[in-house]
């Protein structure tokens, strides 16, 4: 095959495509990160926000395709409902929800945590979702790292809510210093291009 027919071959291929999973505890803001990198590249957002825990119940995919400089990555984002060791309906009846409506909330975030885990075998791609504000040393962030390390999936560890003043950025980057760190608010956008830059640089090799 001559030159000139690989690049017609690339250029008919189109962007390359990537699998790429949002994973983390719950609340630590991972449907707003979903939705802040949907806004940025003008792809339909992923869900609702809540303060409520498990909003996301089942993985939420859409298609977002990402540029940096003359390179053109489009990532196939699932927004996973928070990962948890376990799922107690009690735990909505402070938020005002029946207790009917709890036990139903608590049988769906089972549910799509079970499959959330299924695809860490499938994807090409993590976003370890970290609350910024709590001590990085959580079981969950230590079982999701392992697994995906176990599993050989490539990951960037996403130190979210920089924006608040609790904020403790450099304490994710010393409890993940052997992997990609990078501190940002979803909510405002801050240091959103490094994430893309990022994610370009190491799912798209």
């Amino acid at each position: 095959m001559s030159i000139l027919e690989k690049l017609m071959g690339l250029f008919r291929s189109g962007p390359k495509e990537v699998d790429i999973g949002v994973y983390g505890a719950p609340n630590v803001g991972k449907t707003t990160l979903a939705n802040r990198m949907a806004r940025d590249w003008e792809a339909k957002e992923f869900g609702r926000v809540s303060r409520v825990p498990h909003e996301t119940r089942k993985p939420v995919r859409r298609e977002v395709e990402i540029s940096i400089g003359s390179k053109s990555v489009r990532f196939n984002i699932v927004d996973t409902p928070g990962i948890t060791t376990k799922v107690d309906y009690r735990k909505f009846l402070e938020y005002g929800l029946s207790v009917e409506e709890a036990k139903r909330r608590a049988k769906e975030a089972t549910r799509g945590v079970v499959e959330a885990i299924k695809m860490l075998k499938k994807i090409q791609g993590a976003l370890v979702v970290v609350d910024s504000t709590r001590d990085p040393y959580d079981q969950v962030n230590i079982t999701l790292i392992g697994n995906l390390e176990a599993n050989d999936v490539p990951f960037i560890v996403v130190a979210n809510k920089i924006d608040l003043p609790e904020a403790d950025p450099e304490a994710v980057r010393d409890a993940f210093s052997d992997y990609t760190v990078v501190p940002v608010s979803a909510k405002t956008g801050r240091n959103m291009n490094k994430l893309y830059e990022a994610m370009v640089r190491e799912f798209a090799r």
